[in-house]
């Protein structure tokens, strides 16, 4: 049975899974990068890239499940890039490039109806005003015998765990300390929404909980 999973998600030790300031420059926020850095160095991440190498081992495997196996995306506003209140006109297509990573159908919570735009390799972003059920109906539609990602930011799966309508749950919990951001768990309570932690793997870089619904 297909699933809505939450995959890869970065977050502080002190619970901050994005740094302040997002812009242009800093699209993960300020520090926001240092949340990734059990990511970056994957054969996963590297091949997303364009190149051969990279590490392997645990951090690896859960890179690559990070993934995996999704038929549709779903990114909160802010995950789409910078820009603010109404479009003004549509140059701005993703912070990826011509070819973005997801390869699928993928649905952005906006305030502000968009076009959609067809990519390279096979993505295209919806732009969905209704909320956050429209945009997982359309997306179950989409995504076929394939899971559904909630791809962030830290809103947009706040909302989604809190309507009890995630599956599972990856958070890779870098030793960090980032002090301010957005915070993942404040006012959260995962455990009334049944989520229940049931794998926990530490690595040099992280440490990788994987949460389930009862």
């Amino acid at each position: 049975m297909p699933h809505v999973r939450v995959a890869g998600f970065g977050v502080s030790l002190d619970g901050f899974a994005a740094g302040i300031d997002q812009s242009l420059d800093n699209p993960l926020g300020k520090r926001g990068p240092e949340l990734f850095q059990w990511f970056f160095p994957t054969r996963t991440f590297r091949a997303m890239q364009g190149k051969d190498d990279g590490a392997t081992g645990p951090d690896n495997d859960f890179a690559h499940s990070a993934m995996d196996n999704f038929g549709a995306f779903i990114l909160g506003r802010n995950m789409f890039g910078p820009v603010r209140g109404p479009w003004p006109d549509d140059a701005w297509k993703g912070w990826w490039g011509d070819n973005p990573p997801y390869h699928a159908p993928t649905f952005i919570l906006t305030h502000h109806a968009r076009d959609p735009i067809v990519m390279e390799g096979g993505t295209t972003f919806h732009f969905v005003t209704g909320g956050i059920h429209e945009a997982l109906e359309k997306a179950k539609a989409a995504a076929g015998a394939k899971d559904v990602k909630i791809g962030g930011g830290v809103s947009t799966v706040r909302q989604y765990v809190q309507a009890g309508l995630v599956d599972s749950l990856h958070l890779a919990v870098a030793p960090v300390l980032l002090g301010q951001g957005e915070n993942l768990f404040a006012g959260l309570d995962m455990a009334s929404v049944g989520l229940a932690v049931t794998q926990r793997t530490p690595t040099d870089h992280a440490t990788h909980y994987i949460l389930t619904r009862r």
